[in-house]
């Protein structure tokens, strides 16, 4: 259920979605309280593109080149600390395998 039916969310927490294969991800706010942002990461963790996604909506927000991860902030989160394209989030070699 990801981050469905939450209503907060503290400001420096997430969620990251590890996939079993490297594809063109998408993400959707069905039951989404809060709005959110989204990174698509390849298997290094460099951000592809960043999405922002408003609550309640079912529109795809997809990566734009085939990622590993998807990691979900609170709204603006990437912008507010510079994070966009090409950036690299570090610690991606310390996430479990997907199953």
């Amino acid at each position: 259920t990801g981050l469905m039916n939450r209503s907060v969310m503290p400001s420096h927490e997430g969620m990251i979605f590890v996939y079993p294969d490297k594809a063109i991800h998408c993400m959707w706010m069905k039951n989404t309280l809060i709005p959110l942002s989204v990174a698509f990461l390849d298997d290094d963790g460099v951000v592809i593109n960043v999405e922002e996604m408003l609550p309640q909506t079912e529109d795809n927000h997809c990566a734009k080149a085939p990622a590993r991860f998807a990691l979900e902030m609170n709204a603006g989160w990437f912008r507010s600390k510079n994070i966009g394209s090409g950036a690299v989030i570090k610690g991606i070699e310390k996430l479990p395998k997907a199953e």
